[in-house]
């Protein structure tokens, strides 16, 4: 028996658990039917079932009444053990880290392929014994309406023009939007479309969370050579947020601050300097609000140099919070 990288090699796992569940459900699927519905070649499944026959032992035969694939052994299922015990960790880690998108209707379906794949190991350890001791804590997240997604989603697939209602952060009044998809965007929580907006003649983010009565249209749209937000954010890892401005930022951290910036990635060109009591990172972005905002979490361990722009905008808000302080203390003291 091959062991998983041999596996690895000739195809693919998640294909042959997909394959042994068609068959041991008596369906007695084919080749084709197999292909169709994996969305795969009908030459690969061929390469999979002679995989599973003459290397797993699996024991397949086809039934020429039924036209079609059936185990000969009516309880033979195809075990986990063929796959190394990494293999089977790295695929249940995947799992875990599906907890992030639980508020989204892709996380069922992926749970569901995962837990399919997930088959009890050939010496009866627990493939699941890491699920209370690898833990992706989830952020605080915004739930995703399931006709929403279903219609963003076939937009994209389809280059097809989305039409819908739509709310900014700083509004009550929702706005008509046609927006050209590019990507479907995940950031601490929320999924964002990013696209085109016909009305803006610009490329805007938009939450789907404030997405109203969304539609597709049977207009489609060439996808331009640089759509991908990446190429967009331009090396800097702050986010969905899609700037066009690069700035070279300067900020100096204090004490233990300066340990856990300089921990992370926070742009492809960042360097640190030292200093005597922290240091500063040097780096260029076009997420400037991204950027402020990751500034002001700081509150006193963090202080802005360049660019000036954000040198004012951090003492603009100092100030507003000495104000409010102030208002709050004196409406203390008056009762």
């Amino acid at each position: 028996m091959n062991d998983g990288k041999s596996l690895s090699r000739r195809t693919k796992l998640s294909r042959i658990y997909f394959i042994d569940r068609e068959i041991a459900s008596g369906k007695f699927p084919n080749t084709r039917d197999l292909a169709k519905k994996y969305e795969t070649s009908i030459a690969s499944i061929s390469r999979d079932i002679e995989f599973m026959r003459d290397t797993l032992n699996a024991p397949i035969e086809y039934d020429t009444f039924h036209r079609g694939y059936c185990y000969s052994e009516k309880r033979y299922r195809v075990p986990a053990a063929f796959a190394t015990a990494e293999d089977m960790l790295a695929l249940g880690m995947a799992k875990t880290f599906l907890s992030l998108y639980r508020d989204t209707p892709l996380y069922e379906t992926a749970k569901q392929f995962m837990d399919g794949i997930a088959a009890p190991l050939e010496d009866g350890e627990d493939p699941t014994w890491y699920e209370n001791r690898i833990v992706v804590p989830p952020p605080p997240s915004a739930p995703v309406d399931s006709a929403i997604w279903d219609t963003v989603i076939a937009g994209l697939k389809g280059n097809k023009i989305i039409t819908f209602d739509y709310r900014n952060a700083w509004d009550e009044e929702t706005f008509g939007r046609r927006v050209q998809p590019y990507q479907l965007l995940y950031d601490s929580g929320v999924w964002y479309l990013y696209g085109f907006s016909e009305e803006r003649k610009a490329i805007r983010i938009f939450s789907l969370c404030r997405i109203k009565n969304a539609a597709v249209i049977n207009e489609t749209f060439k996808l331009p050579k640089d759509y991908d937000y990446c190429s967009q954010a331009d090396g800097s890892n702050f986010g969905a947020f899609a700037g066009t401005v690069k700035c070279t930022f300067k900020i100096r951290f204090y004490d233990e601050a300066s340990i856990w910036v300089k921990e992370r990635r926070w742009a492809k060109d960042q360097t640190f300097t030292d200093t005597e009591n922290g240091a500063i990172i040097t780096f260029t972005s076009t997420q400037y609000d991204k950027v402020r905002e990751w500034l002001l979490s700081q509150g006193c361990y963090a202080k802005p140099l360049e660019p000036q722009e954000l040198v004012d905008d951090w003492k603009w808000h100092i100030a507003e919070l000495k104000r409010m302080a102030k208002k709050d203390k004196q409406e203390e003291a008056y009762k």
